[in-house]
């Protein structure tokens, strides 16, 4: 069996017009909006009607229905692979997170939430929010990475569901249309009572409390978000309303399918950058690096470049097969915890060290080094923590429920 590891030739104008955004628009105005935190970059808009249009034609991962395959109906002859929208979207998260990953999180109409609505929306909610930009509101404060914990309720009311909770570290959740909110409709009933609901920002009932002060991706505002007593339609229920409690948790889990290797794809983009500008400190400074000499007969920093450059081709790889696999409509929770682990852990890693080789100009603001290694560090934690990712792994890899292996 042979495995062709090259691109698609019909993804080249999605990587050529994502690297020209982040190299012409991203990169100029980074340390910009980094030092004026939550301020909207305006730039952005201009940038989110080019989306739009690439989208109208197919060429561009932007929207809710990014992750949907257009041929959905078609019989599909045996062998023959798809590379469609997932793969779409991540390779346009990597050039753009190599310009600016918090920037890149502040497109519109490019939010998680899009994602999420992809994953679980029925033909006739992605006709009804396929072209809104969506946050994703999952955190309480009571609890970070058991998703499974969430307590804000979503209980019905005739024709309508009525929201109560509070949400923090929503990303976008100041500045998206609409925000996708995890609550359960019975407490009784457990995991398998979480559902996703779409909720517009600007509705009764919903309050941003306020915006996060973080460590990076400051550009991104980062909301608390109060909902009280807030009415939405019961069609705003994404997928279906029934509770299956022999299927658990997985409704609603379909969602990190999708944004796993999303996240991942962040993190290779902004490894990537750092691992670019280490290349041209180290050859500035007449280092070597020499891939046919061994490791240990190279200058010390050479072979530390060549470990990182390693651990980042292999979160590529992972990344690029948990998309490809989602395409052709494989089960892929296992790939994607593995390549949100691994890029997670890369992106941190190879940032750090990078900063550390530099010397001093890495740890100034004169180059973007300092603020990639930032940057990188919430990558390694929002959408599952590196701990969570490794659960999932061994889970699945040992055929053991969560009740079984906690």
């Amino acid at each position: 069996m042979s495995i062709n590891l090259e691109l698609p030739k019909k993804l080249g104008v999605t990587i050529d017009q994502a690297h020209q955004a982040a190299a012409e628009i991203f990169r100029p105005i980074s340390r910009k909006y980094d030092l004026r935190e939550h301020d909207y970059p305006v730039e952005l808009d201009t940038l989110a009607s080019l989306y739009d249009g690439l989208a109208e034609t197919g060429q561009a991962g932007a929207g809710a229905d990014a992750g949907r395959s257009k041929d959905k109906g078609k019989e599909r002859p045996e062998g023959v692979v798809v590379n469609g929208g997932n793969m779409q979207s991540v390779v346009n998260v990597m050039e753009t997170s190599w310009g600016d990953v918090g920037l890149m999180l502040s497109i519109p109409y490019q939010g998680l939430g899009n994602s999420a609505i992809a994953a679980v929306a029925t033909d006739e909610q992605l006709e009804r929010f396929g072209k809104v930009w969506a946050a994703m509101a999952i955190t309480e404060p009571s609890f970070g990475s058991d998703s499974a914990a969430v307590t804000t309720t979503a209980t019905l009311d005739g024709d309508e569901y009525v929201i109560n909770g509070e949400k923090i570290f929503v990303t976008a959740g100041s500045r998206a249309s609409h925000i996708v909110v995890w609550a359960t409709v019975d407490k009784s009933l457990g995991r398998a009572a979480i559902k996703s609901f779409v909720v517009p920002r600007e509705h009764p009932g919903v309050e941003v409390v306020r915006l996060e002060h973080k460590l990076g991706i400051r550009v991104s505002d980062t909301a608390v978000i109060r909902f009280e007593n807030c009415r939405i339609p019961k069609e705003n229920l994404l997928g279906s309303p029934e509770v299956d409690t022999k299927k658990g948790f997985g409704g609603v889990m379909q969602t990190f399918d999708n944004t796993r290797p999303l996240v991942a794809g962040m993190a290779v983009g902004v490894a990537r950058a750092a691992l670019e500008e280490l290349r041209r400190i180290l050859e500035d400074a007449g280092i070597e690096i020499d891939y046919d000499r061994p490791a240990a007969d190279q200058h010390a920093a050479a072979a530390e470049f060549i470990r990182m450059e390693s651990d980042w081709e292999a979160a590529y790889l992972l990344t690029m097969r948990a998309c490809w696999m989602a395409d052709n409509k494989q089960p892929n929770s296992l790939e994607a915890s593995m390549a949100k682990a691994k890029a997670g852990r890369t992106g941190t890693d190879v940032t750090n060290k990078a900063v550390e080789l530099a010397g001093t100009p890495g740890y100034s603001e004169r180059l973007l080094l300092e603020k990639w290694a930032r940057d990188s560090k919430i990558l390694d934690i929002f959408e599952g923590t590196q701990q969570i990712q490794q659960l999932i792994i061994a889970r699945r890899v040992l055929g053991k429920s969560s009740a079984e292996l906690k």
